[in-house]
Parts: C-alpha cells; structure tokens; sequence
C-alpha cells in the first residue's frame, strides 16, 4: 500500500510527543477528542513503544489483524471454510437502550470477491440485476435482501463479516454498518452507497476490521451520514479498547470513488478517520464533510485524486495526515499528496493541509491538475487591505509596519508540513491568519499558481525555499518569504508585505518549530554579524514591494548572492536601517538584472540619486519598471538608472495576476 513513491521524503530533526492517555482505559469523550490513534487498537497492527504506549504501524499480513465483534453481537457465523471468525475480541455496549438480545439468523455463508479487486481509479459502471445483496435502511431497521451469509444483524447495527460486495440505500433514523472481516479473509470489501441516508448514535459506518474496504458513490445518487454528538459504546480488541472517532472511521485502509455525492456531518469529532491509508480517488464525485473538530484524516497517509471536495473544521485541520511513529515516518507515512480535484477548505480555528512529513501538490496521470482553496483562522484580517492583485499596491495605500501582532497563538496555516512541502502543479488560493504556506524542512515550489493572503508569513521554510517554476503571488503579508537558505533559480514570484519582502534568517539559529512563529530569529542586520543565511538568485523574475517603517526589500542575516534572473525592489522604508538591500554578510550582485525604488538609502547595492515619479519608466536599455510612488534613491546593477520614455522593443513580463504591474527587459 505503498504510495507518494516520487515524494522526496525528509525527516525533520524534531522530537515528536504523542497525546495519549498513559492508562489502558479511556473514556470515549477524551478517547476521540484526543484525536489519537496511538492511545488504544483494535485491527490495525498495533506495536507498543518503550514507554507502554500502542502505536500504529502498517499491517504485515493477514494475520497481523485481530478482528473484534459489534457491541450488540451476540455470536457469529461460520465463513465458507466452515471456521468462524475469531471472536476473542469482544466489545461492549454502555448503552443499554442500543442492546438486542440476538442476532439474526443467517444463511449458509457464501462470500463473493470485492467489486473492483484491480483498485482501479474510474468510476463504476454499476447494473443492478437484482441479484445483490442489498441493506435497505428504514428508521431504525434494516431489510437485507439476497443474504449472502456474510451479515450479522442486532438491533441498531449490521455487521459485514466477509469481504464482498454490499449496496447501501434507504434512510436510518439511527444505525450503524459495522465492517469486520476474518484475519484470513484477503478480500476487498465494497459499499455501494446507493442513495442512503445513514443516522447514528455512534459511526454510521465503522471499519473495524479488514484488508481493504472501499465506499463506492453510486453515479446520480445523492447520499449522507450523521453521527451523535457523544459517544457512549466501547469496543475491546487483544489491544485495549476504543471508540468511534469520526462520522466515518477505519482502522484499516480506505478508499472512496463513483461520481455520485456524498455528505459528511460530524457532530461529535472528526469527518471521515482512517488509522492507515486514506484515498479518495479520481472518479470520486462530490464530497461535502462538515466537522466538529478535523474534517478529513488519513493518520498513516492521505491522497486526493480527485472529486469536488468541501471540508468545514470546526476546531481542528481541515486534511491532514498525522503519523506520529518514527520508523513509519522514515519509510513515508505521515504524507498528504495530493493530484486532483477542485478542493475547498475552511479551518476555523486549525491548518488548512497539515502533514507530519510531506505535503505534496502535484498533477496526477492527466493533465488535470488540483484547484485548491483554503481559509484558515478567518483568514487575513489585520496586515492592510489587499486589492488581490497587485495593480492596486502602493501609492495611497501607505500601510505601516503593522507587525505580527495579530497572528494567533495556535497554527492556523494554509499549508504546513513538518518536513517538507513540494508544489509541482496546481490553482491554490489561501487566506490565513498565520502562515500561509509553512514548511519547518524544506519547501520547494516548481510549477503551479499560488496566491497567499497571510496575517504572518506568506512562505516559510525553516531549512531551504527554494523557487525553480510556476508562479506565487504574495497580495499581503507581515513577511513575504523567510528561510534560512532561499533560492531562487526560476518561476515569477511577487510579494507585498508590511515588513521584509526577501527574509533569510536563522541558518545557525537555535530556534524552536514548536512557536507559532516558527522560531522566527528577528528581521535586519542591525550591525550584527552573519548567521550563515543566504539569499541565492540565478534565474527567474521576481517583484518585491515593503511598506513604510523599519522594512528591507530584499534582507539577508548572512550572505546575497545574484548571479542571474530579474528582481524589482519597491521599498518604502522611512526610518531604522536596512532599504532595499541588506545583509550582514557579503553581496555579490555580479549577473541577472536589478532594479530597486525607494525612500531612504539602501545599505547594500550600487545607490544612485534619481528623482523618479508614479508617472514614468525607470531603468535602462535593458530594463525599465513603473514604480507605484515617489521617490529620490535607486538601486540598479545594469548602470545609472533614468527615465525610460518607451518600452517598446522590449518582452514583458508581469507579476502574479497583474496585467500592469510588469516589468519590460530585453
């Protein structure tokens, strides 16, 4: 079950704790609400560290797997080997208005292979013949039709006990579908979801136990699950004890495809929960997941390849990935990749795509690549009002320095990963409080279109920024783009920010990931010495606007190295040190092509005296730019700076979404 295989995976260098209770029994409230998978197992190969505590880990075999019974089971049926299904892992019900006395009798059991055992990514061509077995779902029954001797029935619950294919419909005011398979059976387990409308005190659907289960959204059906707000049922394995964490919880791999809809509500903790791998692939149609705390989890991974997917977190990430266990995390758990699909995330008071390792934004078989939306915390509220494009910067905006002051205390990113980020492809749009785009490894961005709104930083990197392709648009920021080691060697980026445009700092730095911040070391020079950061540019064209205050367009903590590519500097600094250029090591602005519009004077760079206006062109032969203000000092590499009275002759090239704001080179 190997996925995200091209992922360029990394481990940060970071102790990782895992929330969970140090006794083996949890009540369910803390049990959930932790939202850990670590604490307590059933059927997902548990392993138990140094200290005592039950971590998830990959399954080995068949065998590796101890299914449980449902809390209202009271006994089992034979498989079609004539063996019952292991029942040592018995489960209770602290519920006793949910408890039946028996089950219901079934017939001879004859288990038929999983509908789609290729684990394909198209929608099905489902054909009913009549012939299938069918839940039909009315209040608080359910009618099976066409038996196949896998089902077990008590009251409020039906248990699938054998892999096979099963089509859900009707409407339960309150029961729950249980999937729990033999350790023996191999088999794939396939949900048709029908038209069903699922209702339940607990998980309306529940995977205890299997080798692959898979929900299928039948093409023109409309579907939906709900669960309670509490949780009042225990289920005990060889393991310890757990309950239901979501509206839709494995604890074995899952998949999810068809073209028809599907509606997540979440009262009690999370949308849909799985702790091993979670896919939804490219037929998927639409999904809508409305949670109280996380929307979407895949805890050992998490791949998108497509649909049309709306996730609203109350209190938690909108999708995330977090495998918290070491060797896991070094053989490539802990990643969210995804490839397809039109994505829209609202995180209230959480991340918007959080991993514990990668976050990856790529394009899948198909030239289709992912559009995804974020807002995280609210969104952007308190660094000046930004036009969304960058026609409408500077000139009367004149915001001031502004600080990160109103940046919350939790995370509350667009995108944050705590080894790396990788975009190849991709629309993304995010509005958050805090960063934007966080990464506390590296970042690496080579293809796609971002557009980042951010109340902190637009990108952070702890490590290593580096730019090789696509475009990112920067509208507003506290800091444009800040890591300790920044390269810039392709792609159009663009930045407007109320403090540094270009921030490397903290290549030596002792600095914490745990801050919201992110350990940030400080701003400018101030006379210190080098940190060993560095600024890299060799290729690409990039615009960096700063407002007024203590601002630096372009700041180094160490070195400024530009061998080639197009950078245009507006910096607006009114008092403290720093301008256009700063760092406190060397710079070497010895190729590409610069030119910088400010205020006050730059401490590095060739400085020129040029009266210039909001009117005209500025530059030479070889480069000319419309600055947004006015002002009397420039920077430029290409020579002494001076009107510009035609452009013409010259390729343009402009700047994130802006049809205006462009430079002209030759």
């Amino acid at each position: 079950m190997s996925i995200l295989k091209t992922i360029p995976f990394g481990i940060a260098s970071v102790f990782i704790i895992a929330c969970s209770d140090s006794s083996s029994s949890v009540s369910p409230q803390e049990s959930a609400l932790q939202d850990d998978d670590t604490a307590i197992e059933i059927s997902s190969g548990a392993t138990t560290d140094s200290s005592g505590t039950q971590q998830d880990s990959p399954k080995t075999s068949a065998e590796d797997k101890t299914p449980a019974t449902n809390p209202t089971s009271s006994g089992s049926q034979p498989d079609s080997t004539g063996k019952k299904p292991d029942s040592s892992a018995q489960a209770t019900n602290t519920d006793p208005s949910t408890t039946s006395s028996a089950s219901q009798t079934t017939p001879e059991v004859h288990p038929q292979p999983g509908g789609n055992t290729d684990d394909n990514e198209e929608d099905d061509n489902v054909n009913l013949d009549g012939s299938e077995t069918t839940l039909t779902f009315s209040g608080t029954d359910v009618t099976i039709t066409n038996d196949n001797g896998c089902l077990e029935k008590a009251a409020g619950v039906v248990t699938v006990k054998c892999s096979g294919n099963y089509y859900l419909t009707g409407t339960a005011s309150d029961y729950q579908v249980i999937v729990n398979t033999a350790a023996t059976d191999t088999g794939k387990v396939d949900l048709f979801l029908n038209g069903v409308s699922l209702k339940s005190s607990d998980a309306p659907i529940y995977v205890q136990n299997a080798e692959k289960a898979e929900l299928h959204l039948v093409r023109g059906t409309t579907n939906s699950v709900e669960d309670g707000a509490t949780r009042s049922k225990t289920y005990t394995g060889n393991s310890g004890t757990d309950t239901t964490k979501a509206a839709i919880y494995a604890k074995d791999d899952l998949s999810i495809k068809g073209s028809g809809s599907l509606t997540v509500k979440a009262n009690y903790n999370n949308g849909i929960h799985t702790s091993n791998d979670l896919k939804i692939k490219k037929s998927t149609g639409t999904l809508n997941v409305t949670a109280a705390n996380c929307g979407i989890k895949g805890k050992a991974s998490l791949t998108i390849n497509g649909g049309t997917i709306t996730v609203n977190a109350a209190k938690g990430d909108g999708i995330k990935s977090d495998e918290d266990d070491a060797a896991a995390l070094a053989q490539g758990k802990g990643n969210v990749k995804i490839a397809g699909g039109t994505i829209t995330v609202n995180a209230a008071k959480g991340d918007g795509i959080s991993a514990n390792n990668t976050v990856l934004i790529t394009k899948g078989e198909t030239t289709d690549e992912p559009t995804i939306k974020i807002t995280a915390g609210g969104g952007q509220t308190c660094q000046g009002n930004s036009t969304g494009s960058q026609s409408g910067r500077g000139g009367g905006m004149g915001f001031g320095m502004g600080g990160n002051s109103c940046a919350p205390d939790s995370s509350m990113k667009g995108f944050k990963a705590d080894s790396n980020i990788v975009i190849e492809a991709g629309k993304i749009e995010i509005n958050s409080r805090d960063d934007g785009i966080h990464s506390d490894g590296d970042l690496t961005i080579t293809g796609g279109f971002a557009t980042v709104k951010s109340d902190d930083d637009g990108i952070h990197a702890e490590q290593t920024l580096t730019i090789k392709g696509g475009t990112v648009e920067v509208t507003m920021a506290y800091e444009g783009m800040e890591a300790a080691y920044m390269n810039f060697e392709g792609g159009v980026t663009s930045v407007v920010t109320t403090n540094d445009a270009w921030n490397a700092a903290g290549a030596n730095a002792s600095s914490s990931t745990g801050g919201n911040n992110g350990g940030r070391p400080g701003g400018g020079g101030f006379g210190f010495g080098s940190d060993g950061s560095k600024i890299k540019v060799t290729g690409g064209f990039h615009y960096l606007y700063v407002g007024t205050g203590d601002t630096d367009g372009m700041d180094s903590n160490g070195d400024i190295d530009m061998t080639g590519g197009v950078v245009i500097i507006e910096c607006r600094m009114n008092g403290g040190m720093g301008g256009m250029v700063d760092s406190n090591g060397e710079t070497n602005i010895k190729g590409g092509k610069m030119l910088g519009f400010g205020t006050n004077n730059s401490e590095e760079g060739t400085q020129y005296s040029v009266t210039f206006t909001s009117e005209n062109y500025y530059g030479t032969s070889e480069i000319a730019f419309k600055p947004t203000f006015n002002g009397s000092k420039m920077v430029s590499n290409v020579g002494q700076p001076a009107a510009v009275s035609s452009v013409d002759g010259m390729q343009k090239q402009c700047f994130g979404s802006s049809t205006t704001n462009c430079v002209y080179y030759k």
